[in-house]
């Protein structure tokens, strides 16, 4: 079983300017809910009860957000909310969360590095702060089960369409079973007509130990960045890496548009405004 989690969260979120200029962009919220709080529900929700959270300059708010604020649940208590009371407990009750700095941003692949003494020699889970994921059975699940079966490292992957495929990184390979590949090449923001495929990465890992010696082998990029992509490709070189096709609906929230689109999808399916956003919504529309 996957029982560590890691999540890197050190990034600026310059696309967010001004909003994150004091505050990280991982604490923006979707409704009413920040944004991590979500990645880490879906980590636990997999069976994760060990999450390193990977941090930089100006991130302390994420480490308050999941500590108890006892002046906080003192004023609720007087104030007989219990219910927000029982919210507030219950985030820092999540998992075992734990940081680390980031000392300079070197890339994903340096983000991921700063966990080697965290993660020790057990596999690991790495979950990415800018995509929210809704499914029927938890997305880091849906890794772990393949894991559990092959053995061997697993990314999540989906299905875009071909002109989109510049925007990430993308796979080759064969199915082997319904929705799970064995990975031949991995290809980082290629044109339309250079992919292998039209299956992107889609911000979910299940990683072995073995990540953190093809870290240490590969060089940094022209941007000074140890790029994650090029320690798979080095790892695809010498063992398995499968992938698993992913059975809900990713939301990519690292730019304004699915910013906005997802705090939408989201708010329409709240209990509480989802009825009357609705009606807004269609009033709008009328006027466009």
């Amino acid at each position: 079983m996957i029982r560590k989690a890691v999540i890197p969260a050190a990034g600026f979120g310059t696309r967010f300017l001004p909003a994150t200029k004091s505050q990280p962009k991982e604490m923006l919220p979707i409704v009413d809910t920040p944004v991590i709080q979500y990645v880490v529900e879906e980590a636990v929700a997999s069976g994760i009860t060990d999450i390193l959270i990977i941090i930089g300059k100006g991130k302390r708010a994420i480490e308050e957000h999941f500590d108890r604020n006892f002046h906080l649940e003192s004023q609720l208590i007087e104030q007989g909310k219990e219910k927000e009371l029982e919210q507030i407990r219950r985030i820092s009750e999540l998992a075992d969360i734990h940081f680390v700095w980031q000392k300079q941003l070197k890339g994903l692949g340096d983000a991921v590095n700063c966990a080697k003494l965290h993660v020790g020699d057990q596999p690991f889970a790495v979950l990415l702060g800018d995509t929210l994921i809704r499914s029927a059975s938890p997305a880091t699940q849906q890794l772990v089960e393949v894991y559990d079966r092959y053995k061997g490292s697993v990314v999540l992957i989906q299905e875009i369409d071909r002109e989109r495929v510049s925007r990430y990184g993308v796979i080759s390979g064969e199915e082997i079973a319904p929705s799970v590949y064995k990975l031949d090449g991995l290809v980082e923001k290629p044109t339309p007509a250079e992919a292998p495929s039209n299956l992107a990465v889609a911000g979910r890992y299940v990683f072995t130990p073995d990540i953190f010696d093809c870290l240490a082998r590969i060089k940094p990029g022209k941007s000074g960045e140890l790029q994650l992509t090029d320690a798979m490709q080095l790892m695809l070189a010498e063992k398995h890496i499968y992938g698993r096709l992913l059975d809900g609906k990713r939301y990519d929230i690292g730019n304004k548009q699915g910013f906005i689109k997802t705090n939408i999808e989201f708010a329409l399916k709240a209990e509480d405004i989802g009825d009357e956003l609705r009606e807004y919504i269609k009033q709008i529309a009328k006027e466009l």
